[in-house]
């Protein structure tokens, strides 16, 4: 049909125009991806684990609209619908007289877009930049053994101790490169499982096997094993990048050079999508910090800078949204494609989640009600008669099964038939099965039709597996210290100090000991010594003054040891350092944030109350305040160390230092010969007595201060009070560690 020139003309007009466009939006986009490889060429970006969202969606919208300019076919645009989906093509959009709705065409592209890929943190998308894959260095394939694991429990109650079974005969295995979920309701012993399998439990509590490439469990193994608690086990004041470097410090061998270290550390941060929170403090109840998903992320980091064999998690993806988790899980799965095996406990996993999973672990009541391929889950349990009725996420079907509910299940004829015949004969009539009929029908499908079938396979997998492992078994890896004593010293002393200064140096304690030393100062303003009344006010100062900074220092040591008590654990578990080191840093770290305080304190209160205007006196108060200092900061530490609980801790220290000022020789001046003895353990009556002899240079006798000579005999009890009251809290926490290990 000929067309009217004009109309002819005008189409082949807006066909220009709109080809000018389309070529022109073309332009832009390649400008903005040239632009942004400038801006993010130098930035150092991960492979594994994405980039933030909105720089995510702007690629996705860049990527598909070139992708749609490329799917226009210049050669149709010759009426007026043609232009119509060219315009709206190059804008992004397709709209209808019924609405708006993607174009058909482009749909495969966009889901391409959004692959699990993205999901991911990785290199930097935009400029096309990649980092070198840390998790694919090579590690030692170790091919983990689980038979007829049972633990039991003594539970107390009015008519003595029982025991109970946590787990009953768990059977299985996992090899290299896979990611077991071990899922299950509450109490059904997931935690306890996983403890068991990375070398957490190992007393008499446990039977059944646990090998490793055909060896039990041993010391040269805690290296190789990576376990992450449910509970974040972090220091708050340190940022996400210090957590992992000192992590890498401490742990990698001591071939590695520092820089070397360092980087590694780099690596991690980047590997799991940490280099936007690199400098931010991770945070803790009552310190704002990383965001859950992003601390979780730091736990794994902390454990896989080592480059483990095994991953044991407990619960990560707790607490976090749908999308973080999915992130989570595939961090472990990239972790796995290295050749590591990572076994992980899951409380109630999305769908899409649940099929991520290469094996499953199904626990109910402590005993197994499914192992194998988490794909085969479904089937298996529709063989048995336990189907859904309604469209329902797999995961909270088993979770459902494994806590015997049948709520939109199908009942199983056989379980149906042995309940109604059960019921009719004892009470009548038929009831629905309960819980513990689910449960028993379960766990006897399992042993009748998987069990017999998973044991043959375990030992050809056993056979075909330990052929690798005979040549490299994990007791032949020689157990050493990635730093020396002296490293580890100085490492720990470090942290320390960055870790606790926001709590010495908080405006709040600065306020009090400023707030109480103007108070005294102006009580005792400018007292004198003419009169033995005014020379017993100015020695009742010099009595609270020893007294102030006695108890203080017992109050704040006290809960050093129990408030670190999971993270002791947690590094001992994998050799981080030894004991001694981290003792001895623990307890100096402490010493130049703890009398800073003092000398602001004695500062103000000295020149105030008009004390012995001399240096040397000035001087010797502040030495002998230290030392008091120091003394009560040990037996806090010990009080702590032996007891390991907060309250118990408190309520000694409360009586001690209580005693102790009783008996230093200001409010009782005669004391009986029977209890006498008690006032040379106190630092208050040694400190006290100093102080005095500091201040006058003969002693009036109405201060009843008698066999003062010199004061060195002061000065050493004080001395052995430091050295003594560590000793005793470093023997504390060895006998701790020992229980732990045992």
């Amino acid at each position: 049909m000929d067309t009217d020139p004009a109309i002819r003309s005008a189409i082949d007009r807006t066909k220009s125009d709109q080809l000018e466009v389309l070529k022109s939006l073309s332009r832009t986009a390649s400008t903005e991806t040239e632009f942004s490889t400038e801006l993010n060429g130098g930035i150092r970006k991960s492979k594994l684990v994405g980039s933030s969202p909105g720089k995510r969606n702007s690629y996705h919208i860049r990527k598909t609209r070139s992708t749609q300019l490329n799917k226009v076919d210049f050669e149709e645009v010759t009426s007026s619908a043609a232009l119509s989906r060219a315009s709206s093509a190059s804008l992004g959009f397709s709209f209808s007289f019924t609405g708006f709705t993607p174009p058909p065409q482009d749909v495969s592209d966009l889901n391409a877009t959004l692959s699990d890929d993205d999901l991911s943190p990785g290199g930097d998308i935009e400029s096309g930049t990649k980092r070198k894959k840390f998790l694919i260095e090579p590690t030692l394939p170790i091919y983990l053994k689980f038979t007829e694991v049972k633990y039991k429990v003594l539970v107390k109650s009015i008519t003595g101790t029982n025991e109970k079974y946590i787990l009953n005969g768990i059977s299985g295995y996992a090899s290299s490169g896979e990611v077991v979920a071990v899922m299950g309701p509450s109490g059904c012993g997931k935690t306890s499982l996983l403890s068991i399998l990375g070398g957490r439990i190992s007393n008499n509590a446990v039977e059944g096997s646990v090998t490793y490439n055909d060896e039990t469990y041993n010391k040269s193994l805690k290296r190789r094993i990576g376990f992450v608690t449910q509970d974040d086990v972090l220091f708050a004041h340190l940022t996400v990048r210090e957590t992992l470097t000192y992590a890498a410090l401490l742990l990698l061998p001591k071939t590695m050079t520092k820089q070397e270290k360092e980087d590694r550390a780099m690596d991690v941060i980047y590997e799991l999508g940490l280099d936007r929170c690199q400098n931010t403090m991770i945070g803790g109840s009552f310190v704002r910090g990383v965001s859950g998903g992003e601390r979780k992320r730091v736990c794994i980091g902390c454990e896989i800078i080592i480059n483990p064999s095994l991953l044991f998690l407990d619960e990560p993806t707790s607490g976090l949204d749908s999308t973080t988790a999915l992130r989570i899980v595939q961090v472990l799965h990239n972790i796995a494609e290295a050749g590591k095996t990572v076994m992980t406990t899951i409380h109630q996993p999305s769908s899409r989640l649940f099929h991520k999973f290469d094996k499953l672990i199904l626990l109910g009541k402590g005993s197994l009600l499914y192992y194998g391929k988490a794909s085969e889950a479904m089937p298996y349990f529709e063989s048995i008669g336990c189907s859904p009725l309604i469209a329902m996420n797999p995961a909270e079907f088993l979770l459902d099964l494994a806590n015997g509910n049948l709520t939109d299940i199908s009942i199983p004829s056989e379980l149906h038939d042995e309940v109604q015949t059960k019921d009719i004969t004892t009470y009548g009539k038929a009831n629905k099965p309960s819980t513990n009929d689910v449960h028993e029908y379960l766990v006897g499908a399992y042993e009748t039709k998987v069990e017999s079938k998973e044991k043959k396979m375990l030992a050809a997998e056993d056979s075909k597996e330990c052929i690798p492992a005979q040549h490299v078994h994990p007791k032949k890896i020689k157990r050493e210290w990635g730093a020396s004593w002296g490293q580890q010293f100085a490492i720990l002393f470090l942290r320390g100090i960055k870790e606790r200064r926001h709590d010495y140096l908080s405006w709040m304690r600065i306020t009090q000991v400023v707030a109480t030393a103007l108070i005294l100062g102006l009580l005792w303003w400018h007292t004198s010594t003419s009169t033995p009344n005014a020379l017993l006010d100015q020695a009742g100062l010099l009595f609270f003054i020893a007294v102030f900074w006695g108890f203080f220092p017992v109050f704040t040591a006290i809960f050093t040891f129990p408030q670190e008590r999971a993270m002791l654990n947690k590094e001992r578990s994998v050799d981080m350092y030894k004991l001694s080191a981290y003792f001895m840093a623990r307890t100096t770290s402490d010493l130049p944030l703890d009398l800073l305080l003092p000398v602001i304190f004695l500062v103000i209160v000295y020149f105030m109350a008009g004390l012995k205007e001399t240096a040397t006196a000035f001087f010797l108060t502040m030495l002998i305040v230290f030392l008091c200092i120091i003394a009560a900061q040990g037996l806090g530490l010990a009080i702590g160390a032996s007891l390991l609980d907060v309250k118990k801790a408190t309520t000694l220290a409360s009586v001690t230092v209580m005693t102790f000022m009783l008996a230093g020789g200001f409010f009782v001046k005669r004391v009986p010969s029977f209890i006498s003895w008690l006032r040379y353990l106190s630092f208050n009556y040694h400190t006290y007595r100093l102080l005095l002899k500091v201040q006058y240079d003969e002693i009036p006798p109405y201060l009843h201060v008698t066999g003062m000579d010199n004061g060195l005999r002061e000065v050493l009890a004080l001395v052995v009070m430091v050295f003594g009251y560590r000793l005793l809290a470093y023997i504390s926490l060895r006998r701790m560690n020992l229980r732990s290990a045992s």
